[in-house]
């Protein structure tokens, strides 16, 4: 009971819905793609489980139309990362935060060519928002490696190694989704993109779970 309850109240919050969603819609694009690619038989359901995990995925994006001014005040409030100790971190995560502020109107003029509000090609604002988020990914994995290298503590290094495999699981992805001819873009069967992002998501949840758990130990 006590799960479920914790379920709900995960559910209540945009961050813990947008998880559930994202897991669910990778979820489905793995099992739709096994699915169509190896069991012919099955191949309906896959397709089936492959319209849903596109319409989640569109849920997703435009839900991400909100997400500016929290990105904005997050960068603002981080700044040029004074609260930092290694300047290297510092610099990587103020690029960071530029690259992902950067990341949603790029997204969101893909989204409206798409809808056809905006009468501009949406593949380049497409490609440009992945660029974005590549780069994003890449500084993370950087500042996780860095962050790892100096901090000994065995429960800050396990979650910069979650982190980092997050990172890379994302990453796969977005290099798949550049246009062909840029490192494996486009290589991607279905099924592994919904492994890669199946992959991140969990990652992501169990992250979100253990710091909720330290949140609640650390209260008295």
């Amino acid at each position: 009971m006590a799960s479920l309850s914790g379920l709900a109240s995960a559910l209540e919050s945009y961050r813990g819905r947008d998880r559930l969603i994202r897991v669910l819609g990778y979820c489905c694009q793995l099992v739709g793609g096994v699915l169509v690619e190896q069991c012919p038989a099955r191949s309906e359901v896959g397709t089936r489980l492959l319209v849903v995990s596109t319409q989640l995925s569109h849920c997703r994006t435009i839900l991400r139309l909100f997400d500016d001014l929290a990105m904005f005040v997050y960068t603002k409030q981080y700044g040029l990362g004074a609260q930092e100790e290694d300047a290297f971190v510092r610099w990587v995560s103020v690029l960071g935060n530029l690259a992902d502020q950067l990341y949603y109107p790029c997204e969101h003029v893909a989204w409206a060519a798409d809808t056809r509000v905006l009468h501009v090609d949406s593949s380049r604002w497409w490609t440009l928002s992945t660029a974005l988020w590549a780069l994003s990914l890449l500084l993370g994995i950087a500042s996780a490696l860095a962050r790892g290298k100096r901090r000994a503590v065995e429960a800050q290094m396990q979650s910069e190694m979650l982190s980092l495999l997050s990172n890379l699981a994302d990453l796969a992805n977005a290099v798949h989704w550049l246009p062909r001819g840029v490192l494996w873009a486009g290589r991607f069967p279905l099924w592994l993109v919904g492994l890669m992002g199946t992959v991140s998501s969990l990652l992501s949840i169990y992250q979100a779970v253990r710091a909720g758990g330290q949140a609640e130990a650390a209260t008295p």
